[in-house]
């Protein structure tokens, strides 16, 4: 006889370890099935957990018990030619107390720890085990099928909380198929370094940490970017780019990572780290153009399977965004079994909760966003302009000095004409300034 929970979910990230906490605790039975050897195994991402009320309502003032690394305090956005550099800084103290805007973590200690407090809470942890498949009963999912002794376990409800390329919302029909132009492929570097050796090498505080965006010289022109986190005692050094650039220029983003460690800009920043850690991961991008039907017969997706991630260009966001659709997966779900009605129809209110968030808000918000990174004049044109401009400012020659406006001028000439900067200026615009 198979067996039965009230609630099983496929996937021990921080949608499935949020949604398993919220209803152990409203006394469900829960089981959560990871397919590596532990939560976290199989995660990646790039380095910042941005604030979350559903996270801090759950666990009051996580970061006290949390595995996190450092606070960020700082974000830098930096354009990047093959031998200059030019950057924007924020830095705000107000970032740096409780509750914090942003930690950077590493999610092969902070996962396992999320999955600890769904144990504590009531839920059945199943690692080492993968689902690929759905047990229906009539045109209702009524469990899944895993790759085990005894693979049936029937539920009356299912989270798809398994991933980018979620198998179980194709499977259930509430997901097509997307091309490489959806996707992007992450690729990250875990590199040791003495914690008195990062403060030192880029100004930080005990505690403090540094969020730093590259865009240029990085991806060698294609779509993506890459990205620097502080850690307690290591940097997180990756780089995200758009699977079907990938694809068109037949390039690896093993091949890119290496040379972006080797660009001036970058190789002092890593000097004398020992490289512990490598892993790449697949992430949605295209925003609102591919969130699937977020619930079915039986059936609710969330996380990186609903596509729920912000890239803007300037930010990455997805660990938060996973969090808060976990938590209202479980509260659907515990409205919907007061009613005794797992139907789509009984749990609709899902959306609803997701709209009400700010999860579906940024999504509607930023949804030009992902055609503003398609121009490929973000990628090696702008970010040439920019590292030149500041060039020809700083320059000191023994000639009569110029006003910046000249000096943009002849940066531009046989380059960019002033009309197709100014549409540029107008994508980017409706892309991520106003409203």
């Amino acid at each position: 006889m198979p067996e039965k929970f009230d609630v099983v979910i496929v996937g021990a990230g921080p949608a499935g370890c949020t949604a398993a906490i919220v209803l152990a605790r409203a006394g469900k039975k829960v089981a959560i099935f990871e397919r590596g050897d532990q939560p976290g195994a199989k995660n990646m991402f790039g380095g910042a957990l941005y604030y979350t009320e559903a996270l801090n309502e759950l666990l009051p003032d996580f970061w006290k018990q949390a595995p996190i690394e450092r606070y960020v305090t700082r974000h830098v956005l930096t354009f990047l030619t093959t031998d200059a550099s030019f950057s924007i800084t924020s830095a705000d103290n107000e970032f740096g107390s409780p509750p914090y805007n942003g930690v950077t973590l590493l999610r092969a200690k902070f996962d396992p720890w999320y999955a600890s407090k769904a144990e504590e809470s009531g839920a059945f942890l199943i690692p080492e085990t993968v689902v690929d498949d759905l047990i229906w009963d009539g045109d209702k999912v009524a469990g899944v099928m895993a790759q085990r002794d005894e693979g049936e376990v029937l539920a009356d409800i299912v989270i798809a909380a398994d991933g980018a390329n979620s198998l179980l919302a194709k499977k259930a029909g509430l997901r097509k198929e997307f091309d490489g132009s959806s996707f992007a492929v992450a690729a990250k570097e875990v590199l040791a370094l003495p914690a008195e050796t990062i403060e030192a090498r880029f100004g930080l505080s005990e505690g403090e940490g540094l969020a730093q965006s590259f865009v240029g010289d990085c991806t060698k022109g294609l779509t993506g970017g890459a990205f620097l986190y502080t850690n307690k005692s290591s940097l997180s050094l990756g780089m995200v780019v758009r699977l079907s650039s990938l694809q068109e220029k037949h390039t690896s983003i093993a091949e890119l990572l290496d040379d972006f460690k080797s660009n001036p800009c970058v190789k002092p920043a890593i000097k004398d780290a020992i490289l512990k850690e490598y892993s790449g991961h697949l992430i949605p991008e295209a925003g609102m153009n591919m969130l699937p039907e977020l619930c079915g017969n039986g059936l609710l997706v969330a996380g990186d399977a609903a596509g729920l991630l912000v890239s803007t260009g300037l930010t990455l966001q997805g660990m938060n965004f996973a969090i808060a659709s976990g938590y209202a997966a479980a509260q659907a779900i515990i409205t919907a079994s007061q009613k005794g009605d797992f139907s789509r129809k009984g749990l609709s209110c899902y959306r609803r909760l997701l709209e009400e968030s700010f999860v579906l808000k940024d999504l509607k918000t930023f949804r030009h966003a992902p055609g503003f990174q398609d121009n490929p004049r973000i990628y090696g044109l702008y970010p040439s302009l920019v590292c030149g401009i500041s060039r020809r400012i700083f320059r000191v020659s023994g000639q009569p000095k110029k006003k910046i406006l000249s000096l943009v001028r002849e940066e531009m000439k046989g380059k960019i004409s002033p009309w197709r900067l100014i549409k540029d200026i107008i994508q980017a615009g409706w892309a991520l300034i106003w409203p």
